[in-house]
């Protein structure tokens, strides 16, 4: 019989001996001990050899026999209730103490219903759609046979030209925590041990997005300040909603690799997190601690991951293979090993893996629950408010239903590349396109004319002309460009983050026709929008938007859903502006709009400024601010401020704003950004309506990591925000008042 327990309970749990677990610890061999920290690619049900870098592989009889001898822990990546079932008979039934392996795998965006890629969710705004969305991936990855997610990735990126920028929620670290709290909400569920609830495993622990370069595994390094107030935020907010495990970086910190990190690994996530869950390697990155030049040989590279904090080795086999002769030698304390194993065996017996081992094993389930209905339903949803408007020039948009469109471009038809980057489980043919979604929101289907232009990084031979006869002939043009899905994602760094030079030239032959241009931009970063494309009348941001894609984006052209989503990221003016973000410091001589250019902070060819910021996008409807108020002047110590306005819908059409609070501390200990994120709310109104928006303000919304690594706030002045973007909206001032001013008052005024 399962009991069900609370998150409290849960880590309440997590704190004591368990006797069975204890027993069971008392009687492994230091080998069996080694298994249990293990973590071997899934040969049995093999899904993508080509996942990884090939590394350590075994076929699956071999990997059944090591099963079998209790030499291995967990898997990953494999596909399927049936192979999984025989696995955990060998595991649970034939091995000597019988416990049952864990089936993890990268289930980034969805499971065999893909929704849109991390970035382009964050883009809603909306953190509970993304928890939606987690607990459907949940569903459907569990009826497939999986029990642990190597996901959220919670990595700020500020430099677009990392691959993996598509992977987690953008630039802000606000914004970050409450995407990936909800995504760990989501793919928990309501119980741990529920059938249909995962393991999340926030990653890449940490500071992966800070790679120089914006280069694929590339080193960071950064202020501790920095990693503290910017990068670990968004894995504290995890841990807190819930997550058991976590996974270890590719990328040293400062000179020390992140998978041998003890200060990170341990005194950060364990000593003051009082973290209670376990640590996975990421794929081999305990053996590249050689390449590093961390480590001598993989010996001495399995020593210093697991004196460091990593629980769990994955691919590699380093643990099996040195582990136990380490401990022989008293190189690795004893206390240690089954310490390791406690923990894991905690998070399984968590996910109620001994009184079940074929828990989220049922055939029954796979076959219902991979093709439900209200899953596609969603989809369509969480794509369509993805979707972030950026330009709409005489309202070009929404479409009406009887017009005559030209779709150009190699996305139009294109399904290989709609679900993006990390969709290892789903069906490419499943997806739909964006020329059947249009065809099928027509009055008329024969009203639109597709013209693939060119390929997506070559030319296509009589392509151009093909496509500008199109343009000729038709009312309106839809231009689908942009990113193919191997271009972000793992080990896709780009040094120059433009539309691909083939398609540019495509837009720049449909520009000359004078036709009105909608570009649908497939992207999973901010690119650098340059010519015809930058220049086009509308332009959609879609990302990877998944299985619902050009039903999504039918709905958006043609009205049906009105836009609602902003940028998670800046869009820079030029690619080499990167790194860039919002929240940048504003340096000794700031460039200033109206100011003289020169000896300012700025680049020869540009200011310091995107094309597009930090949370804009535009809506069919149109807002317009009304001053901002302030409860008071001063915000006591303890006491709390209101900032407000009133946001009104001019328009004729009902919409949806995304009201943004921004603070700026004026003079710090330390120099502070030129804004930052402190909330955000989301209303809709009528037309002609309007609406009271207000945030209380704190002192811990003012603080910042010192000198001394501790969150402090200082007593001083503060510019404060309701904007509609990082860089709109005009600001009131407020004083934050020390301790003994702010006593001074309340005894004063009886203020509380």
């Amino acid at each position: 019989m399962l009991v069900h327990v609370s998150l409290g309970q849960a880590q309440t749990a997590l704190d004591s001996r368990d006797p069975q677990i204890e027993g069971l610890i008392e009687r492994m061999t230091l080998e069996e001990k080694a298994g249990q920290l293990t973590v071997l690619a899934d040969e049995i049900r093999l899904l993508n050899p080509n996942t990884n870098p090939d590394a350590n592989r075994r076929r699956a009889d071999e990997l059944l026999k090591e099963v079998r001898a209790g030499r291995v822990g967990a898997l990953f990546n494999g596909r399927g209730v049936e192979g999984a079932r025989v696995a955990q008979r060998t595991a649970s039934e034939e091995s000597r103490m019988k416990i049952p392996l864990m089936f993890g795998g990268d289930v980034i965006h969805g499971y065999r219903t893909v929704f849109p890629i991390p970035l382009g969710e964050a883009a809603s705004f909306e953190p509970v759609l993304a928890e939606r969305t987690a607990r459907v991936t949940a569903i459907e990855a569990t009826a497939g046979g999986l029990h642990w997610n190597f996901a959220p990735m919670v990595d700020i990126a500020r430099d677009q030209r990392w691959g993996r920028v598509a992977e987690g929620a953008g630039e802000d670290a606000y914004l970050g925590k409450l995407f990936a709290a909800a995504r760990v909400r989501g793919y928990r569920g309501e119980h741990l041990a529920n059938a249909d609830s995962m393991l999340a495993t926030p990653k890449h622990f940490a500071a992966y997005g800070a790679v120089a370069g914006g280069m694929e595994y590339n080193t960071v390094d950064i202020s501790p300040q920095t990693l503290r107030e910017v990068h670990l935020p968004p894995f504290k907010a995890a841990f807190d909603a819930g997550a058991l495990s976590t996974m270890s970086s590719f990328n040293e910190i400062n000179g020390v690799p992140a998978t041998a990190n003890y200060e990170l690994l341990t005194k950060i996530l364990r000593g003051e997190w009082g973290f209670k869950g376990f640590v996975v390697s990421d794929y081999t990155s305990d053996m590249e601690l050689i390449a590093h030049g961390y480590a001598a040989n993989e010996r001495e590279a399995a020593k210093l991951a697991f004196l460091a904090g990593v629980d769990m080795s994955m691919q590699s086999g380093l643990y099996i293979e040195h582990l136990p002769d380490l401990v022989k030698s008293g190189e690795v304390p004893l206390a240690a090993l089954d310490r390791s194993v406690r923990r894991v065996l905690r998070i399984k017996k968590a996910l109620g893996l001994f009184d079940d081992p074929y828990r989220s094993l049922d055939p029954a389930r796979e076959a219902a629950d991979l093709k439900r209905p209200e899953h596609r339903a969603l989809a369509r949803e969480a794509a369509r408010r993805s979707i972030v408007l950026l330009k709409n020039r005489q309202n070009v948009l929404p479409l009406a239903r009887d017009t005559k469109i030209a779709l150009i471009g190699p996305f139009a038809e294109d399904r290989l590349h709609l679900h993006g980057p990390w969709t290892l489980f789903a069906n490419d043919q499943e997806a739909v396109t964006v020329a059947d979604g249009i065809a099928a929101a027509l009055e008329d289907p024969t009203l639109l004319q597709v013209v693939q232009g060119s390929s997506f990084e070559t030319p296509l031979r009589g392509g151009i002309d093909a496509a500008v006869q199109a343009a000729n002939e038709a009312d309106v043009v839809l231009l689908a460009i942009g990113e193919t899905h191997d271009m972000s994602g793992e080990a896709q760094s780009r040094t120059d983050i433009v539309v691909p030079a083939a398609q540019q030239m495509l837009a720049e032959a449909l520009a000359a026709t004078g036709k009105p241009i909608v570009v649908l931009l497939r992207n999973g970063r901010a690119l650098a929008l340059q010519g015809a494309v930058r220049d086009a009348d509308a332009i959609l941001v879609t990302w990877f938007l998944g299985s619902e894609t050009g039903n999504a984006i039918a709905d958006v052209l043609f009205g049906a859903a009105n836009p609602s989503a902003r940028l998670p990221v800046s869009f820079p003016i030029e690619p080499g502006q990167q790194p860039f973000y919002y929240n940048h410091k504003r340096t000794g001589r700031p460039f200033i709009k109206g100011e003289a250019r020169e000896f300012k902070a700025r680049y020869r060819e540009v200011p310091n400024e995107a094309l597009y910021p930090f949370g804009f996008g535009l809506s069919y409807s149109t807002f317009e601010y009304a001053p901002i108020n302030l409860s008071g002047t001063t915000l006591p110590w303890d006491g709390k401020l209101t900032v407000s306005t009133r946001i009104t819908n001019t328009s004729d059409r009902a919409g949806e704003e995304v009201a943004q609070p921004y603070i700026h501390d004026r003079v710090a200990s330390l120099t502070r950004p030129v804004r930052e994120l402190k909330g955000f709310r989301k209303v809709k109104l009528e037309p002609g309506e309007s609406i009271e928006v207000s945030f209380a303000i704190r002192r811990a919304d003012l603080e910042f990591v010192g000198r001394d690594l501790k969150w402090i706030a200082e007593p001083g002045v503060f510019d404060v925000w309701i904007a509609p973007s990082s860089v709109a909206g005009t600001a009131k001032t407020f004083r934050l008042l020390a301790e003994h001013d702010a006593a001074a008052t309340s005894a004063r005024t009886g203020a509380d």
